[in-house]
């Protein structure tokens, strides 16, 4: 497979690149997490004027109709700069699936999204197991529409959000019911926004839902199959995670290189010496394998293509490995990676974060096995 990026994928790259850099600094980034609740609307703003975050909606909704590939080089991008914007909950947890399934009703929220004027995101965390497929929140039909009742943590920038997508398990007489998405509004009555602080800074939220919700709200319609849709969504939310980790990643062994380079120890910088040159090589050839992973899980997925295994397996590759990048880099910053202060912090804050949300390698490791368990039952059979 030719991992080469097209001509019109690099200037996607490069713009984005000149955006989170220009608008990004550490200092930046220091202030908005201190005194802006972790939310950069400057940016925000930039990136919608450049029409970044339409980047792989359709162009009949306004979009520029590229498609996950390209929006993985954006957040790829932004783990570059650990840029504090919610990117990944408003377009691959929010925008993607409205595009794809939502009614004409709901894709009109897709022109506020693209102007910066609409931010989403989706409540895919669960307690205990995190099985995100497995919802615990319970819908139950009423006479206009239906009920929410449950409890969802730790969901992305839910307390910006104008809509927060949440699976839900339908009440049913004898055992599990089907299940659906429902589109509901942070600030209505019955829904509960706790903020809490996260590994990453970054603004995350509880939510409590005890909510009533139009029939309109149901992600797609009545007939819809949630199931699937969830499945979808969680895919790309999978991978979309592995590109923010690879930005993350890069940049730390990029800050490394440059802090052992000019760092000098009984004389002599500190990159000459055989065991840190050894650790931070290792720490590069982590990311190959993240690179083609992700981008692979990516490709597949863009063009239709059976992808459960290889989304698991480049999830795996951006938590193992990026666990291992982050800890090295740090280590190799000495006293200096335990300033959280000094920018390398802020890396190893994100890589941890971006590890576990969904679940760590551990976990997808696990799911991959039972994946395949099952694959090789199905063709026995």
């Amino acid at each position: 497979m030719n991992f080469d990026l097209s001509d019109e994928q690099n200037v996607v790259k490069d713009l984005a690149q000149q955006i989170f850099e220009g608008h990004a600094p550490v200092e930046r980034v220091k202030d908005i997490e201190r005194n802006h609740g972790g939310f950069d609307e400057a940016l925000w703003r930039e990136l919608a004027k450049a029409n970044l975050l339409g980047l792989c909606l359709p162009e009949a909704l306004g979009g520029s109709g590229y498609g996950l590939v390209e929006l993985c080089l954006l957040l790829e991008q932004q783990g570059r700069r650990v840029a504090p914007v919610p990117l990944w909950a408003t377009v691959v947890l929010g925008a993607l699936p409205i595009a794809e399934f939502g009614t004409d009703e709901q894709r009109a929220l897709l022109e506020g999204v693209i102007s910066g004027d609409v931010r989403l995101t989706a409540a895919l965390s669960e307690t205990g197991a995190d099985e995100a497929l497995r919802p615990s929140v319970v819908a139950t039909r009423t006479a206009t529409g239906w009920h929410l009742h449950g409890f969802k943590p730790t969901v992305p920038a839910a307390q910006f959000a104008q809509r927060v997508l949440v699976p839900a398990r339908q009440e049913a007489s004898a055992g599990d019911g089907p299940i659906g998405i429902f589109l509901v509004d942070p600030t209505a009555a019955g829904v509960t926004v706790e903020p809490v602080s996260a590994t990453s800074n970054q603004p995350f939220a509880h939510l409590t839902l005890d909510v009533d919700v139009a029939a309109g709200d149901r992600l797609g319609g009545a007939d819809a199959d949630g199931e699937a849709q969830l499945r979808w969504l969680l895919e790309r939310a999978l991978v979309g995670l592995c590109a923010l980790q690879l930005g993350v990643c890069t940049a730390a062994i990029e800050q490394t290189a440059a802090y052992t380079s000019t760092r000098t120890q009984f004389g002599k910088p500190l990159s000459t010496f055989q065991g840190v040159a050894h650790q931070a090589a290792d720490a590069f050839i982590l990311t190959e394998p993240m690179r083609v992973t992700m981008l692979q899980a990516a490709w597949r997925l863009m063009h239709g293509l059976s992808s459960r295994q290889e989304v698991l397996i480049a999830k795996y590759w951006a938590s193992e490995g990026g666990q291992k990048v982050v800890h090295l880099c740090q280590h190799l910053h000495g006293g200096m990676g335990s300033d959280i202060d000094y920018p390398i912090h802020r890396y190893f804050l994100w890589g941890v974060q971006n590890e576990t949300t969904l679940g760590a390698g551990s976990v997808q490791l696990a799911r991959l096995g039972t994946l395949i368990a099952s694959d090789a039952v199905g063709a026995a059979s």
